[in-house]
């Protein structure tokens, strides 16, 4: 049948269906390609290396959240060269995918040399299309951002701390009577503990989602750090990483949010997270170390801090017991030079932190890459040590990174256990020693001392008799402080049993330059001692027991003029210790200077026993300050403080004219005393007034009411009784006050 236009129409076609095979063998030119996404960066290589750099590829992809498998990438070649053309190709499967895995994945470093570009494949097409006609931008209103230090400002310089009782979370301003006062109060603000950041910035709580970080006069959120059941958290020395700890392994359900925030499949199974602050990002995670051949029924107790950082923040490290100790560099955390520190039996380790002068030197370096002397800034150092293996003895050795240079060995015998306790300033590095006779019946100390500032690194070994408990070093200082005891019940106290202890302080002699025993403390039941931030105060403390809670204050110092001056001193060695004070508080179960050393806190924690739980402030004379009994009280923390911006040069200025300041602060304080004064006289007069009109009132009211009912008031005939009330006002006449330097 003709149509009408000339041509042949069939009818058998307009009952056919054609839908099944159009939509099968359709081609969509417009979809598929928003999945893709391009990655420059990529290293160029040759095709025998091309399955390793996949499969490496789609490892860091899956890390961290943009799960791929070698089969979607496809790699363009330089047919001439024989190699790649250092970017790829990456199909996600959806949009969705390819646009979380642009941002969880632009600018994340493949290797020391390579850097991951991710751009879009829709992309490319649009920024060659981009309009190049200037448009002004849109300017945003300006909102500034709390400063996260705002406190160093407090015009008082006050300290803060903050106490957690029951549910409720307080941070408290710290100063004379008058300036105490609550700064923030927050119900129900952590669920677990709480804790400062080491310079104080940042106040991290625990939830069973994770970790929040708060910070601001507001004290609002800046980040959250998605670790569930997270029990213990550590912070880096300059706060620019957190380590998290959860004894339930991680695990990723199907619906967990994917992200360089959250944790991938790849860290199921671990205990361990490293996050960065400031992005919130997940770095890596670890298990839980364990002892090589450790036997299951015998579990010793876990090492917290599991990783342990350098001061600079450059590298953290952790030690697989018996076996290596691994170093990570940041920001990527990977392993330094690709391999482990492998040392048979290693047990513990720790890195030489930085003093002044070497922060000084690094700040110095860092702009000129050199310091004045013109010597390089020093090497990080860790020291480990290792136990008695068969033949081989026990032995401490010094190392520096990330040159890995040994720089001093010391073998010791017959150990038991081995202390390492660096001085703040990193110039001394003591290792506690507990060694055991030859019939093993008996225990003993040695103090193995390492001068690691002076050349081939000496030792000095001091020798004790009994087992020493507690060692302490002097902030900023050249003397330590040791508990020991011989006591027998030592290592089993029962209940009602007191341990007696002696206290020594020693000292270095730098005339004989060696470490000399200043004073021996004897008969005492101190277990604890806590130096004050700027040395020269210590607190002697019986902590833990149920009988005894003594507190002692001295000062090693008390009379150094004489030495000052640079006289004879060989008969007064020791003579400058002084006991300013002492107290009781009874169930004490934690001592903490404040970070100006002026104060002394203690608390009694509901965590460790229920009897008289709360806090008490001292003074650095052992005054006590105040004192609260609070039911249900768990926590006290001072709030720390960094280090101070004055030059070494401005300070001795400061120390200098300490006297001037001195008088401008007596000033303030009579003026506050004034004040006080006056605001309570004030108040006195201001009650009389209110008592003198209330009697008037009444008068007058009871004499109307007599008039109204037409009988006589009383003293018509008589003149009315003068009624005298003597007022009694309290002058301050003179005030002074004793300074104790």
């Amino acid at each position: 049948m003709a149509s009408l236009n000339g041509t042949s129409h069939n009818p058998i076609d307009d009952e056919l269906d054609f839908s099944e095979i159009e939509a099968k063998y359709r081609v969509d030119f417009d979809d598929g390609f928003d999945s893709i996404i391009v990655v420059d960066g990529v290293p160029v290589i040759d095709k025998s290396k091309l399955d390793k750099l996949l499969a490496k590829i789609s490892k860091e992809f899956s890390r961290r959240g943009a799960v791929i498998k070698p089969d979607d990438i496809f790699v363009p070649w330089d047919d001439n060269a024989g190699k790649t053309k250092g970017f790829i190709f990456v199909d996600l499967g959806n949009p969705d995918a390819a646009a979380f895995a642009a941002n969880a994945m632009n600018g994340h470093p493949f290797d020391a040399k390579h850097t991951f570009r991710i751009n879009r494949f829709t992309d490319i097409e649009h920024y060659a299309s981009i309009d190049e006609t200037y448009v002004d931008p849109t300017v945003e209103e300006y909102r500034p951002k709390e400063h996260l230090r705002a406190w160093l400002a407090d015009s008082q310089g006050r300290d803060q701390y903050v106490t957690y009782r029951g549910d409720d979370v307080e941070i408290h301003w710290h100063g004379k009577p008058s300036q105490c006062e609550v700064a923030y109060a927050k119900k129900n603000w952590t669920e677990l503990y709480a804790s400062w950041s080491p310079l104080g910035t940042y106040f991290a709580t625990l939830f069973r989602q994770g970790v929040r970080l708060w910070g601001g006069p507001s004290w609002e959120p800046q980040h959250r750090f998605a670790h569930p059941l997270v029990k213990l958290i550590d912070f880096s020395p300059c706060e620019n990483y957190l380590v998290t700890w959860s004894h339930d392994p991680i695990s990723v359900p199907a619906n967990l949010p994917q992200g360089p925030e959250f944790f991938s499949p790849e860290d199921e199974g671990n205990n361990i997270a490293v996050w960065d602050i400031k992005s919130g990002q997940l770095l890596r995670t670890f298990p839980t170390a364990t002892y090589e051949n450790e036997d299951p029924a015998m579990k010793k107790q876990m090492q917290w801090p599991a990783l342990k950082w350098s001061s600079d923040d450059k590298f953290v490290a952790r030690v697989t017991p018996g076996q290596h100790i691994s170093v990570y560099e940041l920001p990527t955390m990977g392993l330094h030079d690709k391999k482990s520190l492998k040392i048979e039996g290693v047990v513990d380790f720790e890195w030489c932190p930085h003093g002044e002068k070497d922060k000084e030197d690094a700040e110095k370096a860092a702009k000129t890459e050199k310091t004045e002397k013109g010597a390089k800034k020093r090497e990080n150092m860790l020291a480990y040590w290792t136990p008695e293996v068969a033949n081989q003895p026990a032995r401490v050795t010094l190392i520096s990174f990330p040159s890995r240079t040994v720089l001093r060995q010391k073998n010791l015998f017959n150990v038991t256990e081995c202390k390492l306790h660096w001085q703040n300033q990193g110039d001394f590095l003591c290792v506690k020693v507990d060694r055991h006779t030859k019939t093993k019946k008996s225990i003993f100390c040695n103090l193995e001392i390492f001068r690691v500032r002076e050349k081939d690194y000496p030792v000095e070994v001091v020798e004790l008799k009994d087992t020493v408990t507690d060692f302490s070093w002097e902030p900023k200082g050249e003397r330590f402080a040791i508990v020991s005891s011989n006591d027998p019940n030592l290592g089993n106290p029962g209940p009602g049993i007191t341990i007696k202890t002696d206290i020594g302080f020693y000292q270095l002699d730098r005339a004989k330059n060696d470490f000399k025993l200043l004073r021996t403390l004897t008969s005492r039941t101190s277990n604890t001692i806590r130096w004050s931030p700027r040395g020269r105060h210590v607190v002697l403390a019986t902590v833990g027991s149920s009988t005894k809670s003594e507190l002692e204050f001295w000062d090693l110092d008390f009379s150094t003029e004489e030495r000052r001056e640079g006289q004879n001193v060989k008969e007064e060695w020791g003579s400058g210790i002084q006991q300013l004070g002492s107290a009781d508080h009874y169930g004490v179960t934690d001592v903490e200077w404040d970070p100006s050393g002026r104060y002394l806190a203690t608390s009694a924690s509901a965590w460790r026993h229920t009897l008289e739980n709360g806090y008490a402030i001292w003074d650095f004379r052992g005054q006590e300050l105040e004192k609260h009994i609070l039911d249900r009280f768990k926590q006290f923390i001072w709030r720390p403080r960094p280090r101070s911006l004055l030059t070494k040069d401005q300070q001795r200025q400061i120390r200098k004219n300490l006297r001037e300041y001195s008088r401008a602060f007596d000033e303030e304080d009579a003026a506050e005393e004034s004040n006080v004064s006056a605001e309570l006289i004030a108040h006195r007069k201001r009650l009389l007034d209110e008592w003198n009109a209330w009697r008037a009132r009444c008068k007058r009211d009871i004499a109307e009411e007599k008039r109204s009912r037409g009988q006589k008031l009383n003293g018509e005939h008589h003149e009315e009784e003068k009624e005298e009330i003597e007022e009694w006002i309290d002058e301050v006449i003179e005030q002074i006050e004793e300074v104790v330097e």
